[in-house]
């Protein structure tokens, strides 16, 4: 083939270039990734506890102090939020508001000057391995930020402490880990540990009836009791462990989550699975024995919590239950003999009555908190 064989045609190289442009034109025209789509924050319960049912990677806990009448500022907040998340507020600074959520709780103060006897009105007592600031204890108001775009949570949280009456006492981000598929539709993510977190919980409606959303009475139902706790963890010297020895602290595998008894990671343990030589396959003294529901004798926590790098690396702890006594007989069980106690330092606590669900005719928190028309 002689050199002019092998010379493309002009006609051939306009051809590659229409081509070419064709292509270019047509990925330019290609839609940007929307992301993913609006959670509804009107509704029976708030956002952000089973809906979305696998929770949004990022997380901001904001625990605030309130110096004015509760009824008009939790209404106000509620507005903002419907606005927020349907993304019509100026406030987002032209962020998408994807899938945010934002989760309103009032401290036992507030709940105390409705009816002291009311679900949320006790405060959680002191507890072993606490070192915790005044300022980091408590607080009147719980805004429970999450969304997949990092951004969002402390832009949205920007705007409703700009309310008048609002002062921040203490806050808290976090991210989940990598999701381990548990069963289908649920998934859990692994912590700052290595762990799968958040496996056990009450997942279907009827264990959610029972155990998560408060029935009555009236001012309260729909609504849930919230645990936070951020809480340090001694990652370094749980690392310098053997991975048997590590999976003796949670009882269960690290690589799969399933416990150390058997079955199937979505299984609770077989707490009294043992060896041929008469040794409890699940350690006396593993997490996953000291906080099993049938040994505390309590309901189910639906955990959402998040894994954190600052101050220090470790779990913001986030628990849903319509019983503080879940958590409070949980702790106190895990104190009596815990192995993974040892690692944790909490740094900051509060429990909070997540308002029951709110619309645009139904203010938030109108159910505890009426206000006049």
């Amino acid at each position: 083939m002689n050199p002019a064989e092998r010379r493309p045609s002009r006609r051939a190289f306009l051809g590659a270039a229409v081509t070419a442009g064709l292509a270019a034109g047509c990925h330019a025209a290609a839609p940007p990734d929307s992301g993913p789509g609006p959670i509804p924050a009107a509704g029976p319960q708030q956002a952000g506890i089973t809906t979305p049912r696998q929770p949004q990677p990022h997380l901001l806990i904001v625990s605030a102090d309130i110096s004015v009448a509760p009824g008009p500022l939790l209404a106000e907040l509620g507005r903002q939020i419907l606005t927020l998340t349907a993304g019509t507020d100026n406030r987002l600074l032209g962020l998408p508001p994807g899938d945010l959520t934002v989760t309103v709780g009032v401290g036992p103060r507030l709940v105390q000057t409705r009816d002291p006897h009311l679900p949320g009105a006790k405060d959680l007592p002191p507890a072993a391995h606490e070192t915790i600031a005044p300022s980091d204890r408590g607080g009147d108001l719980l805004l429970q930020i999450c969304a997949s775009d990092p951004l969002l949570p402390p832009v949205a949280a920007a705007a409703l402490l700009a309310t008048p009456g609002v002062r921040e006492r203490w806050r808290q981000s976090g991210a989940r880990g990598p999701h381990v598929p548990v069963s289908e539709g649920q998934t859990a993510p692994r912590n700052v540990l290595g762990f799968v977190d958040g496996i056990i919980g009450p997942h279907t409606p009827a264990e959610q009836q029972r155990d998560l959303w408060l029935a009555g009475p009236p001012p309260v139902a729909g609504g849930t009791i919230a645990v936070v706790r951020r809480m340090t963890l001694d990652v370094t010297r749980f690392a310098a462990l053997p991975a048997a020895a590590q999976e003796a602290v949670f009882g269960r595998r690290r690589d799969t989550g399933i416990p150390l008894s058997g079955g199937v990671i979505a299984d609770g343990p077989d707490l009294g699975a043992k060896t041929p030589d008469g040794r409890y396959l699940v350690p006396a003294d593993a997490h996953i024995r000291r906080a099993h529901a049938n040994v505390v004798g309590a309901g189910l926590m639906l955990r959402r919590s998040y894994s954190m790098d600052a101050p220090a690396p470790g779990l913001l702890f986030v628990s849903f239950q319509n019983d503080l006594h879940t958590f409070t007989a949980t702790l106190a069980s895990m104190e009596t003999a815990d192995a993974l106690l040892p690692f944790t330092t909490t740094t900051a606590s509060g429990t909070f009555l997540i308002l029951p669900g709110f619309a645009e005719h139904r203010p938030l928190g109108s159910t505890l908190f009426p206000t006049p028309n």
